[in-house]
């Protein structure tokens, strides 16, 4: 493809909105340009890459026995109110406006929308189903570019399984077609146990690279290789200990201290001593959660211990239901269900808020003063924590997900009555999983672990073409014509080439845009080499140059790109 005639809008000034460099080089090297917040168009080149990233994903899908369907975005409200995901999606999930009608995040319900009814049998299992589809998602927050957006293009495959023993081989084999995936496209990355959020299941695995501009958080060992997302990590960290007497409780005026760093000054107490308590409601009835000290509550693991929905209580709501504001909460005199992290089981003589402003509460005995108290793995891990493995101290930092796999089970086939009748001719629900990948997140997360102070640096794999021939002056006829030759016997080799034609621009600005661009070989055409029948080759990840003989070019290429 000659330049002169391409639509590459390349631009010098680092975009405002833009902060992280996958979205900075993806809009400086014209890869897609925002039409509004969240909502992306994938310019030729850009488009160029995500076809790659697809054909690999369908060439190792289609290695498990994958079958691809292409499912509607628009889909009837109906089929989503089976399965409750139109409350769980809530204000997430597009509506049309006339309400019939939802664009899909994602696609478990249509697909067991086909599955029922058709496989009816045990023999007609198992299935694999996948798809490469644009989803929505309302999102309100919208960043990073393309990796969080409102449309999205997304690989989403399905597991339809007689058996728990079959569903575990084939999400056995979505996570080798995804380990493969992954390293075809030259990511460094690696697997978390996380948790299945909305869309159900009993086992989840997220495939996260490590980023300073990821949404999640995981905490992980060098040692042993454990990761987790933080809303299911666990570290061995010590239970605050029993004494062996308990004292009486009595109450304590606190003025103005309302947090735990403040109580502890106040008293002269570790904060271990203390119980700090939050409210949340659960399906609109108040629940009291107790935690040690400064440990933060994670609400997902919170959400999955009490099941249903859970939000934090509002400020008038808190005032209402213990007479209190917060910094003055505790469980003794709270009427209604109290929970604790596992930190505190069986805790005493500790200090909590008193239900009134401005007091707390000395002495308290968990297991003596709060006798219906229920104890669940509530908090969230710090980096240097213990591993629960080895004992090595854990790191904890942001990562971007790539995919993510569930074991789904019976959760979509029991709602929408998707079943089949095993050997003994009994009717059974369809076990199923579901596995998803960010194809867009894909590229993005490649730029982020693949650029310079320069531009982008593709692999063979993933560059929109895999030669990037510049004419350094095409005024000269001289270089006109070996160039345009040049070019012609490259494509007629089967090389797909980006060819710099352009008469008006300089050579620094035509070597800058190669090194935007970042087309792993770069084969440079000027005067002084020319006369010697000779060119300049160049490769973008190491900036290695080369000077070669002309008639050399064809035979050297292929030596170079067993370099790259």
């Amino acid at each position: 493809m000659k330049l002169s005639k391409s639509y590459i809008p390349t631009l010098k000034e680092v975009p405002n909105d833009a902060i992280i460099p996958s979205h900075i080089l993806m809009l400086r090297a014209g890869l897609v340009r925002m039409l509004s917040a969240g909502i992306y168009s994938f310019l030729p080149l850009g488009y160029k890459v995500i076809k790659k990233i697809t054909q690999i994903i369908r060439e190792e899908m289609d290695a498990i026995g994958g079958q691809e369907f292409h499912l509607p975005a628009l889909n009837p409200k109906e089929i989503w109110e089976q399965t409750n995901r139109v409350e769980a999606f809530g204000d997430t999930m597009f509506h049309i406006k006339n309400r019939d009608y939802v664009l899909a995040p994602t696609h478990e319900e249509i697909m067991t929308y086909h599955a029922k009814g058709t496989l009816k049998s045990y023999k007609d299992l198992p299935q694999t189903w996948y798809q490469i589809q644009t989803k929505f998602r309302n999102e309100a927050r919208p960043r990073s570019g393309v990796i969080r957006g409102r449309q999205f293009l997304m690989k989403d495959s399905y597991s339809f399984d007689s058996s728990w023993e079959n569903l575990d081989a084939s999400y056995s084999l979505h996570d080798k077609a995804y380990r493969k995936i992954f390293e075809r496209c030259g990511l460094k990355f690696f697997v978390v146990g996380a948790s299945s959020g909305a869309m159900g299941g009993n086992k989840s695995e997220e495939f996260m690279v490590k980023s300073d501009a990821g949404e999640d958080t995981v905490a992980y060992c060098e040692k042993c290789g454990y990761a987790a997302n933080v809303e299911v990590a666990q570290s061995n960290i010590e239970s605050v200990a029993r004494n062996s007497e308990s004292k009486e409780i009595y109450e304590i005026s606190t003025p103005n201290i309302h947090s735990i760093d403040e109580l502890c000054e106040f008293l002269k107490i570790h904060e271990q001593e203390t119980a700090k308590s939050r409210v949340y409601m659960h399906n609109e009835k108040p629940v009291l959660v107790l935690m040690s000290g400064n440990d933060e509550v994670n609400e997902t693991k919170l959400a999955n211990a009490l099941g249903g929905q859970v939000r934090p209580c509002h400020p008038d709501e808190l005032k209402e239901i213990t007479g209190a504001d917060a910094g003055s909460i505790g469980p003794i005199g709270f009427s209604h269900r109290i929970i604790a992290d596992l930190r505190l089981k069986d805790g005493n003589n500790l200090y909590s808020g008193a239900n009134k402003n401005d007091f707390h509460i000395g002495g308290i005995d968990l297991k003596r003063d709060v006798p219906k108290i229920e104890y669940f793995d509530l908090r969230s891990i710090c980096s240097g924590e213990k591993c629960t493995r080895c004992g090595n101290h854990l790191e904890v930092f942001k990562a971007i997900e790539l995919g993510h796999i569930f074991k789904l089970g019976t959760k979509y086939s029991e709602a929408l009555e998707a079943n089949f009748l095993d050997e003994k001719g009994e009717a059974k629900p369809i076990i199923m999983g579901s596995y998803g990948i960010g194809v867009e997140r894909v590229m993005a997360c490649y730029i982020e672990q693949n650029f310079d102070e320069k531009g982008i640096i593709w692999s063979k794999l993933l560059s929109p073409f895999d030669l990037h021939l510049i004419g350094l002056n095409m005024k000269n006829e001289m270089i006109v014509s070996a160039s345009n030759e040049i070019y012609e016997k490259l494509k007629a080799a089967g090389y797909d080439v980006l060819f710099d034609d352009r008469k008006d621009f300089s050579a620094g600005v035509k070597f800058n845009d190669a090194d935007l661009l970042g087309i792993p070989i770069q084969i440079i055409v000027g005067e002084k080499n020319l006369k010697e029948n000779k060119l300049e080759v160049k490769l973008r990840r190491t900036g290695e140059k080369f000077i070669i003989d002309r008639n050399q070019l064809e035979q050297k290429i292929s030596e170079f790109q067993s370099m790259i």
